[in-house]
């Protein structure tokens, strides 16, 4: 590293870790709030966020993105791109059905090379598949219209957490992204949480698939409780999670091994499917239950929506769910009131997420939090590329994944239930920003593939330019002294881009 890189490298660790900045007072085109309040509602800035903002208007923008009728197209070689992929082009039910031909037919095989070499291809595809959904996310994440949207469905997925590397979870995560999150994001929670109770890619992360009658699994019951819903420590008991365990009994996933299934002429009307969901009632406990001091009559899937209708529209879930989205926009530590009118919001409109997030969105927390709220590698990645190529529609966009690796936040690899963490320390050690610093100058200095097809050795686009109207307008009058300090050492433009990419300024928001 040069030494004027490993200065900076050590001024923006030293920054980061010690506070968040304080940012100069500047005229500009645009007021300190604007441009707080649409770093918080995107993931970060580029020419046509702040082209529409001067257009509309705050309240326009704000009620434009919660109106989830209007449409979020991507610009067209990036849905081309997407829809390019097998795991979207793909229906959910016949790409398993596709795999498990694939599965059967290696088991047949004899042992040797022949085989080794299907399985190894069997296991490229699947990575291949999570490999899409990945860079599917990522790339609505950069190029979505509806920024504020786009955020929300990262924040489901990471709330909703599934884990890639376990079963055919990865086959599945384009049908929960794109089927289950996405259209869910921003209507009613209880309508997000039967979506997501409903997905195979859940039923099979939490066991919920092997919950029968005479062999109950708690484990989707205590995490939709302790981490979808409720939260810890908000009254519900251990008899509680073993009470929800048997309504969602025979809550599951349909065969596809092409065989018909049989049930009897009781079990037959009781029957619910929805695609690959199935609810069968002959694995089901139809035992009369008591949940959260409330008696649920044995009487199917019926119970089940009793459960959760009954689980959302508890205080503590309309408590839990506010902050938690408080935490993420907002503050490390959002201030009691705001989540309490949030929360009144939640139970007034029976758990309406945009009405909900209006409230925060017009309050004056928002934009007094400035510069407190750290990116997670999420965020930091996102606001980077969006900011330095400004809608140019990128070809490649593994490398996007792999800094997310590298920064400890895989998409999609959070082995456990619980999500990537919301808070600051969480994302600000040194080695972190060490990560960050090699990251920026990657973007920076435009070697980073990202314009490069898969497989092809030619070069695509060179540097970013970032002093442009939108770095003059909205980022430059804001600065911080100290980030200005290390600009004016920069001896080329791209360690220039890498400075600025790095600094404290555009790793807080």
């Amino acid at each position: 590293m040069r030494p004027t890189a490993f200065a900076a490298l050590s001024l923006s660790i030293s920054l980061l870790i010690a506070a968040p900045l304080v940012e100069a007072s500047a005229p500009t085109s645009l007021s300190q709030d604007d441009v707080t309040w649409l770093r918080r509602d995107s993931f970060g800035l580029d020419t046509a966020t702040v082209t529409q903002y001067r257009a509309l208007g705050r309240k326009a923008v704000l009620e434009k993105q919660l109106d989830n009728r209007i449409s979020d197209t991507l610009p067209a070689p990036i849905a081309a791109q997407i829809a390019s992929y097998e795991s979207f082009y793909t229906p959910l039910e016949p790409l398993l059905v596709s795999i498990q031909q694939q599965q059967q037919q290696i088991k047949t095989m004899p042992d040797g090379p022949d085989k080794v070499a299907a399985n190894k291809a069997l296991q490229t595809r699947a990575n291949k598949l999570g490999q899409e959904a990945q860079q599917a996310e990522i790339l609505h994440a950069i190029y979505g219209p509806n920024q504020l949207k786009e955020q929300l469905v990262w924040f489901w997925l990471n709330h909703f957490s599934v884990y890639a590397g376990k079963g055919r979870i990865r086959w599945e995560l384009a049908d929960y992204e794109q089927n289950i999150i996405r259209p869910h994001a921003l209507g009613k929670f209880r309508d997000l949480v039967m979506a997501t109770l409903e997905s195979p890619a859940m039923l099979e992360f939490l066991d919920n698939a092997q919950n029968a009658k005479g062999h109950v699994n708690e484990n989707y019951a205590r995490e939709l409780m302790e981490l979808h819903t409720l939260g810890v420590n908000s009254g519900y008991t251990q008899q509680d999670v073993q009470q929800l365990a048997l309504i969602l009994t025979g809550v599951g996933i349909a065969p596809i091994n092409g065989k018909p299934e049989t049930f009897g002429p009781n079990m037959a009307p009781l029957v619910v499917k929805n695609g690959l969901f199935e609810f069968n009632p002959q694995r089901h406990d139809f035992s009369d239950k008591v949940l959260l001091g409330k008696t649920i009559k044995g009487s199917g899937f019926d119970e089940v929506k009793q459960a959760v209708d009954l689980i959302v529209r508890q205080p503590a879930c309309a408590q839990f769910i506010s902050r938690k989205l408080a935490e993420y926009f907002v503050s490390d530590n959002p201030s009691p009131a705001l989540v309490a009118k949030m929360a009144h919001t939640f139970r007034r409109t029976d758990g309406d997420i945009a009405q909900v997030m209006r409230v925060m969105f017009e309050s004056h927390d928002l934009v007094a939090n400035a510069g407190k709220k750290f990116k997670d590698p999420m965020q930091f990645v996102v606001s980077s590329v969006r900011l330095a190529y400004d809608g140019t529609p990128i070809v490649n966009a593994q490398p996007l994944i792999g800094w997310l690796n590298q920064l400890d936040q895989p998409l999609f690899g959070r082995i456990t239930p619980d999500g990537w963490p919301l808070d600051n320390e969480s994302w600000s050690s040194s080695g972190q920003m060490a990560k960050r610093f090699d990251i920026a100058r990657a973007i920076g200095t435009g070697n980073n593939q990202l314009f490069t097809p898969a497989g092809s050795t030619t070069r695509g686009a060179g540097f970013p330019m970032l002093t442009t109207r939108l770095y003059y307008d909205a980022i430059e009058p804001n600065l911080s002294a100290a980030t200005r300090g290390a600009l004016a050492k920069a001896t080329s433009q791209q360690e220039w881009n890498t400075f600025l990419l790095s600094s404290p300024d555009l790793n807080y928001r």
